[in-house]
């Protein structure tokens, strides 16, 4: 069994409130969308997963605001 070791999160919070997260660990950046079961996508750095979350909002959503826990 292998596990995985998050190194940090960040949550993304929208005008109503949280809109996903990121979770940096040894494989990448890992988005989820809030209220989603399963991770949206692995990315090579914060601001590729940062603009994959955000593109992934509804269109026309401004830019959320990023918060490391």
């Amino acid at each position: 069994m292998s596990t995985t070791k998050t190194l940090a999160l960040w949550v993304a919070y929208g005008t109503n409130g949280v809109v996903g997260s990121i979770r940096h660990d040894e494989d990448g950046y890992a988005v989820t969308m809030a209220g989603a079961d399963a991770t949206a996508g692995i990315y090579p750095s914060l601001e590729s997963a940062k603009g994959a979350l955000h593109a992934r909002m509804t269109p026309g959503s401004a830019w959320p605001r990023f918060q490391q826990h």
